[in-house]
């Protein structure tokens, strides 16, 4: 098998620079996934748009967390255990694990699936906002169990990893715990009948250069490259430069960098020089039902 990379746009609908990045990017041909977190201000704007391109890859990024200091979401569900104390969705993925009740997690995903539905998409694939559903955290691995059941239930793929390799396993993650979750997850995802990637890359902000825009492009070009055989998800944040982003977070030209990274011709180019070829969720789902 040929080595596939699967590039999401994580937290499209999170707020309209994130929105503007990703039709851009749709448009241009540079992006073939993305997912809406459905609780966010602009989550409407991104499912029209997805309704207006069915031919587009674009699912459901199930949301438990609201991460930012000034910008934040309430749960779809009257849920009191999805709360933090400012009446917000938990700023971590540790604080769900901690205190979310799982019957009232799980109905918090249903309702973001269905209130999807109700506006008329058809989700191709789901995934989760910062890992809140793995259950890596706190080892509550019940919650990995559920979301798989879920996505299973509505017949969705789910972003989850059913190989390990070494070469991707993730920085601070022993070895032997990240090859425990690949095998929980493919037990429970073909229990399941959910279609996951082979491998899932996981960004690391912490080991990139930081210097300019040419430097991050050169060191995760490099990992893409270096990727196995198979199909290997990994994940973008894109957004334009606005007044809007910079209120939101400081780290505002992370996203910026990575709608450059795609949009910028050269990342194709070089990923199939190195024989890596880009793919959506929907190839990579005809691919594991052939």
């Amino acid at each position: 098998m040929g080595k596939y990379l699967l590039v999401n746009a994580d937290d499209f609908g999170m707020c309209k620079s994130a929105n503007e990045a990703v039709f851009d990017l749709f448009k241009n041909g540079r992006l073939k996934s993305a997912t809406i977190m459905m609780p966010c201000p602009a989550a409407i704007e991104a499912v029209e748009f997805s309704k207006a391109h069915p031919e587009y890859a674009i699912g459901v990024h199930l949301t438990l967390t609201s991460e930012w200091n000034t910008y934040r979401w309430k749960p779809l569900t009257d849920g009191k255990t999805l709360l933090d104390e400012e009446g917000f969705m938990w700023h971590s993925s540790k604080d769900v694990a901690k205190n979310g009740d799982i019957k009232e997690i799980e109905a918090e995903m249903r309702a973001q699936i269905d209130y999807a539905h109700s506006l008329g998409m058809k989700p191709s694939h789901l995934d989760n906002h910062m890992g809140s559903l793995y259950g890596h955290q706190t080892g509550r691995f019940s919650l990995l169990k559920m979301t798989l059941r879920v996505c299973g239930e509505y017949k969705y793929a789910y972003r989850l990893f059913d190989k390990h390799d070494k070469r991707i396993c993730p920085r601070g993650i022993p070895y032997f715990a990240y090859k425990l979750g690949a095998g929980m997850s493919a037990k429970w995802g073909k229990k399941y009948n959910v279609i996951m990637p082979d491998y899932l890359l996981f960004p690391d902000w912490g080991v990139m250069p930081k210097g300019s825009y040419e430097e991050y492009r050169k060191e995760i070009l490099r990992i893409w490259c270096d990727i196995p055989e198979g199909v290997t998800e990994t994940f973008v944040h894109p957004a334009k430069e606005s007044d809007e982003l910079k209120s939101i977070t400081g780290n505002w030209w992370q996203r910026v960098w990575e709608y450059q990274l795609m949009n910028d011709p050269e990342t194709e180019k070089i990923l199939n020089e190195h024989g890596v070829e880009l793919v959506s969720y929907r190839e990579l789902i005809k691919m594991k039902t052939k």
